[in-house]
């Protein structure tokens, strides 16, 4: 019976040490699959921070599209808006000069229609008469081309206007041309 109960000691302690031995193993697997999870984590980490910088960075440019395709809009007639002014020029250079009989009064007035519907058209697009004399000279919107002593004006003031100056909205399409007041 001893033998029997030998027997059985060793039976047992090889399986203690079986159990063991798939302990460790088991522990070895767990410490894998953690590493494993803490590298995938990590991984998710990086790709959710990347995921992020990249919607950032598209939204940006979505709002810088929006805000440019909003300045194209505003400003869309600004090239036909330079090449009429000098139009507008000489619409006013013409209206100056006065007919004395009453054949030219007719053809004055029809040019004064269409002065009045052109300088029309361009005020609902945006185009304003920048307005100088009296004004105190501002460099972003007058063009100073002439200085002049003047007891009637203040220091800086514009004196006089030599050619209009516009602008559309508000940016500066042509500086006005004046005299300043020292």
């Amino acid at each position: 019976m001893e033998n029997k109960d030998q027997h059985t000691e060793e039976e047992i302690m090889e399986e203690v040490n079986e159990v063991e031995q798939e302990l460790v193993e088991d522990e070895v697997e767990q410490k894998e699959d953690d590493s494993e999870i803490a590298k995938l984590q990590k991984e998710n980490e990086e790709l959710y921070h990347k995921f992020l910088r990249i919607q950032a960075e598209y939204d940006n440019f979505r709002k810088r599209t929006q805000r440019e395709k909003a300045a194209d809009l505003k400003y869309k007639s600004q090239a036909l808006v330079t090449e009429l002014l000098p139009v507008v020029d000489n619409f006013e250079r013409a209206l100056q000069a006065k007919p004395t009989d009453d054949s030219s009064k007719n053809f004055v007035e029809g040019i004064e229609m269409v002065y009045r519907q052109l300088t029309t058209a361009l005020e609902k697009e945006g185009v304003e008469v920048i307005e100088t004399v009296g004004e105190v000279f501002d460099p972003n919107i007058h063009q100073a081309v002439m200085q002049v002593e003047d007891d009637n004006f203040e220091s800086n003031t514009v004196v006089e206007e030599l050619q209009k100056g516009y602008q559309l909205k508000d940016r500066v399409i042509r500086p006005a041309m004046v005299k300043v007041n020292q």
